[in-house]
């Protein structure tokens, strides 16, 4: 590519200017930018700013890929930068990176510049562009939902930390011959951001839960009913709780926090397992002692249903529980599910054992209230 201006979607891709300095500083130096993008100097100044106007950006197009100021079409201000990067000519591939200016976020300008920077990319013979996030990095991730990237998996490992250690990266892909997008999601937001029916409220699982979340997966009770049987490793925790977004973005699970609506504190857990092929949904939860008793489960599992066949379009919701889980199974039937039989030999038990499971089927229409 070459570095021309290019105006599209209320955004103008420019090279950088002398003039770009204090706003090339604000954004490497801001503490989002710096968690996310790798090699950037830390503290990044000014000499680092005028490195990147003058050496960085001209060495990208000379590499074979772009490095562009994203830039107000009205006033030229600098909002942030996007390129080109790893280009692999003989592949017709390369991989699109950005970064947005502190007050410029929430305004679009990330969606704009790589809808504009792909368009010119594929006019100029690219074939497959790849854009690599932080598996925690939701906002780079529904950028590329909405234009167009398709997700293709997790590459492990395949970022550095600014603690040395590495981090899982999410790769989204975009061919030329795909739909500018958005790419449709299978599992949508919750409205207004959670579920409630004024008892519970459901919120999405996310980071600040892993505590929580490790203390009630492994407190006995739990434990003694869970597949496969024994407690987990923190580590699994974390990865849970940090990759639950990517996961609902992905449209594989839907992972959610139990609350207690009047003081707020965290009741328990609970997910729907997408299976998109067959149009249906397997349910799953979870609840501290102290909690039991209450009717939350039940209620729980009322709000993901409901929301299950009204939002997310599913024909039928499923739930297995082991066979002496009676309580377990009295939520199901409170709920308005149907038992369909027993799965034999089905769960993983421990030292090499196996468990039966009950399977409980829902259908739209049956849901109890």
């Amino acid at each position: 590519m070459t570095p021309e201006t290019i105006e599209a979607h209320g955004v103008r891709l420019r090279p950088f200017r002398p003039a770009d300095e204090a706003d090339v500083v604000a954004g490497c130096a801001d503490p989002l930018t710096q968690r996310f993008l790798d090699g950037l100097p830390s503290p990044y100044t000014e000499a680092d700013a005028r490195w990147w106007i003058t050496e960085g950006a001209p060495a990208a197009f000379a590499a074979g890929g772009a490095a562009y100021a994203v830039a107000d079409p009205a006033t030229d201000r600098l909002l942030g930068t996007i390129g080109l990067s790893h280009a692999m000519p003989p592949r017709r591939q390369a991989e699109i990176g950005y970064w947005v200016h502190p007050d410029a976020r929430g305004r679009g300008v990330a969606t704009a510049a790589t809808r504009a920077l792909a368009e010119r990319a594929f006019t100029d013979g690219i074939e497959r562009l790849e854009l690599l996030a932080q598996v925690e990095n939701v906002a780079s991730q529904r950028v590329a939902l909405a234009t167009g990237f398709r997700p293709e998996g997790i590459r492990r490992g395949g970022g550095r930390a600014r603690d040395g250690g590495r981090r899982d990266l999410a790769v989204w892909v975009r061919l030329a011959d795909d739909p500018p997008g958005p790419y449709p999601r299978l599992l949508p937001d919750l409205p207004g951001g959670r579920l409630t029916d004024g008892v519970i409220v459901l919120r999405p699982l996310g980071p600040e839960d892993t505590d929580e979340m490790y203390r009630l997966n492994t407190s006995p009770d739990v434990v003694a009913s869970r597949v496969p049987p024994g407690p987990p490793a923190r580590e699994e925790i974390v990865r849970r709780s940090v990759g639950a977004a990517h996961q609902w973005l992905v449209g594989t699970v839907a992972s959610m926090t139990i609350l207690d609506a009047a003081s707020g504190s965290v009741a328990g857990t609970c997910m729907l397992l997408h299976d998109q092929p067959g149009g249906q949904g397997m349910l799953g939860y979870s609840l501290f002692p102290q909690w039991r008793g209450r009717g939350f489960a039940t209620r729980a599992v009322r709000l993901l249903a409901r929301w299950g066949f009204e939002q997310v379009g599913l024909a039928r919701l499923w739930a297995g529980t082991l066979p002496e889980n009676q309580a377990s199974r009295r939520v199901l039937e409170r709920a308005g599910f149907r038992y369909e039989g027993l799965l034999r030999a089905r769960l993983p038990g421990a030292e090499g054992s196996r468990g039966d499971s009950t399977v409980y089927g829902l259908l739209p229409g049956e849901l109890r209230d």
